[in-house]
């Protein structure tokens, strides 16, 4: 009866459990007590390869009813695995719960089924019962498992205790717990240990391999990962990559674009007979989608037999993201029509990229009403993308009809739409939707108040931002670090500085985005000082600057003239590898060429090996700046050659560097190339350059001209220049009419009425000055004081026009009064047309002695040893007297001086100033 029953348990499972169990003839089997359970054991094993867990609960059924087998060591074993293979850990526990005697076997094997169900913290308590309540040690098996498990729950303290068991029981040289110790160590972030532990090992296998590879490649090392690859192909034990080495290095390979090497490995695929494993072809496909090599992955994709949908999904994202709608949507149709592959969330989420724009809005609405025909629409991450995807389009209707057709809104819908609102200009709806989604019962997370803070930053209500803040207080949620950068943002944006620092030094944990957030609100609301002064403290904090930080330091150095700060934070690029970096490589030319170091400028330019486009825009127009006009041109021609195309910033520098150079006819044929050779439509900053050249020659009729045939409005910068042009060359009529368009379009602005005061001072017409003075007074307007200032031994020292508060005043003035015999000497005659005043000669000239630049190249020399170059920076344009005399002194002091004012760089050696005496 008995093996009746069994026999016809063989042949049913033999019917559907198919090949694997062709290995064993049972249905000829005699069976004795032994060939039986052997045959149960296969078949269980068979259940477990298949999944088949029905089969094997029948099994376990008539195993149950026959004493003999009952209480069967090996067959309960196999019985605990094949539930755990299965899926089913409760059934595995409740057969392991029920056993009256228990072996190490089966503690391993329920272990080893809650790890392969991802039930880690059931593992790990399941081992530690295990040590506390029975005499078993653990074995070469064991340790895997609970190794495993601690990577799974990413617990690195549990898991170097479990190291210390393994080195004390002495399996540490064991290669199946060394590759578990490198992947658990991998999983947890812990790299070095990862390595010490693959170094240390006396015997490795692939998985060894590939635990440190994924290791390096989960960690952020793409690099190493790859590095370690080559190493075990040209290694000793002969190894060669299976299906899991390729999974995880094809998607580094893209990341670094290193598609050589990826190639290399398809050659593998092929060679090694793995070509056809569905889950490496989908790595390779997307390889080469990312690479760009689309017409390789198409050819792969196409050669695929056995599709699956990551394999649809991963061909369509690849044209999707280069931006080939019409063939993505080819392919989405093919996958409809072929009917073995259904089309899933990811499908949509990866099509959706190439949809975007106002261009595509026919085929997004295609794609929406795909979703809708095949029920996609009530999955929440499409309907959010579909959210987004509109609101990209600017169709507000659109995103709210997508969004009230949503069974269940959470968070997260809730901030799609609030996001939506902010992009299209429309602040105030965000706000409303905000207090929506609390009267639906629904807390805001972090993005939900980010994009709100967001959102009074659009709108300029820095009232609402308030109220927000209030909810944040109220709701505890400050010391969340994105809310809290947000909320640095906000107050940064509209001003309040203070406030802003208040709730900087309020933060507990310091994030370094905290940090650059602070930094650069001081650098950018134009307080380079207090930007200095919190960077210092970074440095003596325990948190490493990034490149942001740098960037944001390197703008505060190059507005305060802090060229010792600036070097220092060079150095620090460079030992932190951080000089590549296209950004901080720009901020380091810009900081270099506004501190008056054109040399050092220009070094580190050649000095890097990536030259994009924004790094040539940097240096030519720092040669701008300084007046090097011909060198600038040199740059712009050689950059040309080099391949790279100029844009509106690039023409805007070379423009800027032919109007302080005087190269004219240079300048108007790049104002023309501009627009017939690279189809630039200047902006008014280009046309105030043109406008500006013209003026320094004295070309104001021709300046007039272009004026009228500008296509936009002149604004004030362009009058403005036109006005200092007419001062310089003595030309009253034209400064008149000029002064009268500038003053209507600023008619509050102190330095429109000191340019007029200025043109009228220097004709003598001292009734006209008068008037102008008492106009200013009468609406409240100052002149800004004469400021210049120096930077020695990491101190900035400034200067006031006519400054008697310096406690060296005295001793400069007395300085100054040698000096001013030494120049005279070689032919310095005060020019008083400099002084706009009405006053004696006498009176004149000793207000010239008083100007700000002239003090502070007093205190230079005073204070710094002979042949030290001095850098000196005002707020205001030079004058022609403090011009002349700083070329004199340069002359008789034998020190190059560099003034920096308010237009650009003088140099002066030897007599003579970089610009030629034209500024």
């Amino acid at each position: 009866m008995y093996e009746k029953l069994l026999c016809n348990l063989f042949n049913f499972c033999f019917k559907f459990l198919g090949p694997f169990i062709e290995k064993v003839n049972l249905q000829n089997a005699t069976y004795n007590s032994l060939q039986t359970k052997q045959a149960i054991g296969i078949l269980l094993q068979a259940c477990a390869h298949n999944k088949d867990i029905e089969t094997g609960r029948k099994i376990h059924e008539i195993v149950s009813k026959y004493g003999q087998y009952r209480n069967d060591c090996v067959l309960n074993n196999r019985l605990i695995t094949m539930y755990a293979m299965c899926g089913s850990a409760l059934d595995s526990f409740l057969l392991f719960d029920n056993l009256q005697k228990k072996n190490l076997f089966q503690w391993n094997a329920l272990i080893s089924g809650y790890t392969r169900n991802e039930l880690y913290f059931d593992a790990l308590n399941v081992f530690v019962e295990m040590i506390r309540e029975t005499e078993f040690k653990p074995d070469n098996f064991t340790f895997p498992c609970v190794i495993k498990a601690c990577g799974g729950v990413l617990d690195a303290g549990l898991g170097k205790v479990i190291h210390g068991m393994v080195i004390k029981m002495g399996l540490v040289s064991d290669v199946f717990v060394g590759n578990a110790l490198v992947a658990m160590y991998g999983k947890c972030r812990l790299i070095d240990e990862a390595v010490e532990v693959f170094d240390c090992m006396p015997v490795r296998n692939l998985v060894s391999w590939n635990s440190i590879i994924s290791g390096f490649s989960e960690n952020g090392f793409s690099r190493q990962s790859l590095n370690m690859l080559v190493e075990m192909l040209v290694g000793e034990e002969g190894l060669l990559p299976d299906v899991a080495t390729m999974v995880t290095v094809l998607p580094v390979c893209a990341r670094e674009a290193e598609v050589d090497l990826g190639m290399g490995i398809h050659g593998f695929a092929v060679k090694l007979r793995l070509s056809n494993e569905v889950t490496v072809n989908n790595a390779l496909i997307d390889m080469y989608s990312k690479s760009g090599y689309l017409f390789e992955a198409q050819l792969l994709f196409d050669k695929t037999n056995s599709k699956n949908v990551v394999s649809w999904n991963t061909m369509i994202g690849g044209l999707s993201k280069e931006g080939y709608i019409y063939k993505s949507f080819d392919l989405l149709r093919k996958m409809q029509m072929q009917g073995n592959v259904e089309a899933n969330e990811v499908t949509l989420l990866n099509i959706m990229p190439v949809c975007l724009g106002n261009s595509q809005l026919r085929s997004l609405k295609e794609l929406h009403g795909y979703s809708i025909r095949h029920g996609f629409q009530y999955h929440e991450l499409v309907a959010n993308a579909f959210i987004a995807a509109y609101a990209k389009c600017g169709l507000l209707s659109s995103v709210e009809c997508v969004f009230n057709s949503m069974e269940t809104k959470t968070v997260s819908s809730w901030n799609a739409l609030i996001v939506a609102y902010v992009q299209n200009g429309d602040p105030r709806q965000a706000l409303s939707s905000y207090t929506q989604m609390i009267c639906s019962g629904l807390e805001p997370d972090w993005f939900s108040i980010c994009s709100l803070l967001l959102a009074c930053v659009h709108q300029k209500s820095l009232h609402y931002g308030k109220e927000v803040h209030g909810f944040v207080v109220r709701n505890r949620l400050e010391k969340d670090p994105f809310i809290g950068v947000s909320l640095l943002s906000l107050y940064i944006h509209f001003g309040k500085l203070s406030f802003a620092r208040l709730l900087f030094e309020g933060m507990e944990n310091k994030s370094l985005v905290s940090w650059n957030a602070m930094i650069s609100g001081y650098s950018q609301n134009g307080f380079p000082e207090e930007a200095l002064s919190l960077f210092r403290k970074l440095l003596s904090s325990r948190i490493k600057p990034c490149d942001i930080s740098i960037v944001s330091v390197l703008g505060a150095c190059s507005q305060r003239s802090a060229l010792r700060l600036g070097k220092e934070t060079h150095c620090y690029a460079l030992k932190s590898l951080l000089l590549e970096d296209v950004f901080v490589g720009c901020s380091i030319v810009d900081m270099y060429a506004k501190n008056g170091c054109i040399t050092e400028s220009r070094r580190v330019f050649d000095g890097l090996r990536d030259k994009n486009l924004i790094l040539w825009n940097a240096i030519i127009a720092a040669y701008g700046v300084h007046g090097h006009g011909k060198e600038a041109i040199d740059l712009f021609e050689k950059m040309k050659k080099v391949g790279k195309i100029p844009d509106s910033v690039t023409f805007l520098g070379i423009l800027t560097a032919c109007s302080h150079a005087g190269l004219v006819e240079e300048g108007l044929n790049y104002f023309k190339e501009m627009r017939n050779s690279h189809a630039i439509e200047p902006k008014l900053e280009h046309y105030s350059c043109v406008v500006d050249m013209l003026g320094r020659a004295g070309g104001f009729n021709d300046a007039l001209r272009f004026v009228d045939k500008m296509p936009v409005q002149p604004d004030s910068r362009i009058w403005s220049s036109l006005l200092s042009s007419c001062i310089s060359f003595g030309n009253l009529e034209m400064g008149e009419r000029v002064a009268l368009k500038l003053l209507e379009l600023e008619p509050k602005k102190a330095e429109n009425y000191v340019l007029l005061s200025n043109l009228y001072a220097r004709w003598g017409r001292w009734d006209d000055v008068r008037k102008v003075r008492q106009v200013m007074k009468d609406i409240g307007l100052k002149k800004d004081a004469g400021c210049s200032w120096i930077e020695l031994g990491g101190n900035v020292y400034s200067f006031i026009v006519g400054d008697n508060l310096s406690p060296k005043s005295e001793e400069i003035r007395s300085i100054w009064r040698r000096l001013e015999k030494e120049i005279s000497k070689v032919g310095y005659k005060p020019n008083t047309a400099s002084v706009f005043h009405e006053v004696e000669e006498e009176k004149k000239i000793k207000i010239l002695r008083g100007h700000s630049e002239k003090l502070a190249i007093t205190f230079g020399l005073l204070k710094t040893n002979k042949g030290t170059t001095l850098r000196i920076f005002k707020n205001l344009r030079i004058c022609v007297d403090c011009h002349n005399a700083a070329k004199l002194i340069s002359k008789v002091v034998q020190r190059e001086i560099i003034i920096r004012d308010n237009k650009r760089f003088h140099h002066f050696r030897d007599g003579l100033c970089s610009c030629g005496d034209y500024w």
